[in-house]
């Protein structure tokens, strides 16, 4: 059984199948019979897991087992109290309402690779960093909760998930790394 961390690269797709001319976990990735437990949209950089054993993929990306996330999150605009207070409290986004996470204020990660292309730059815009930790995951939540507060996301970069973080298994963009299955579902 095969676990292996990836730091999925800006705009590489989810997937193993060609779309287009996109570059797909195929460019990277040449391990026969591996399969994304979760996903990241290809405009979100970071830390994702995949595997050969579909109980194990099922076991991380079903809700009822969802491993802890960390986003590390640029915004566009400066969190202040009052919206870090809406971001971790339930968001009524129309389809779903969140649940409650953790939202911090933090500096911008000196550790973190530049991005290509680069984010846009507005110098009568200031920008922000954030980490938001949630325990579910559904389609462009981190994108959708910080728009909803009105601090519309520049950049994603998922750190964390469960006990596997960029800073524990440093990676950079497209490198990847085998580690013990068994460390899913423990605390530590």
């Amino acid at each position: 059984m095969s676990l292996i961390l990836f730091n999925k690269p800006f705009q590489v797709l989810c997937q193993f199948s060609r779309e287009d001319a996109r570059e797909t976990l195929a460019d990277y990735l040449d391990i026969p019979n591996i399969y994304p437990a979760g996903r990241l949209d290809a405009d979100s950089e970071g830390l994702m897991l995949l595997t050969d054993d579909g109980r194990l993929q099922h076991q991380i990306a079903h809700p009822d087992h969802k491993e802890a996330k960390t986003y590390l999150v640029q915004l566009e605009g400066v969190a202040d109290r009052a919206s870090l207070d809406r971001l971790q409290a339930p968001i009524d986004l129309g389809d779903f309402t969140t649940k409650p996470c953790r939202a911090t204020l933090i500096a911008e990660p000196d550790w973190l690779w530049p991005r290509n292309p680069p984010i846009r730059v507005r110098h009568d815009k200031p920008t922000s960093w954030v980490a938001i930790t949630l325990e579910e995951g559904k389609n462009r939540q981190v994108r959708r909760m910080t728009a909803a507060v009105g601090l519309p996301t520049l950049r994603l970069v998922r750190s964390s998930i469960g006990p596997f973080s960029l800073a524990t298994h440093p990676l950079m963009p497209g490198e990847w790394m085998e580690v013990p299955a068994a460390a899913v579902g423990s605390k530590g």
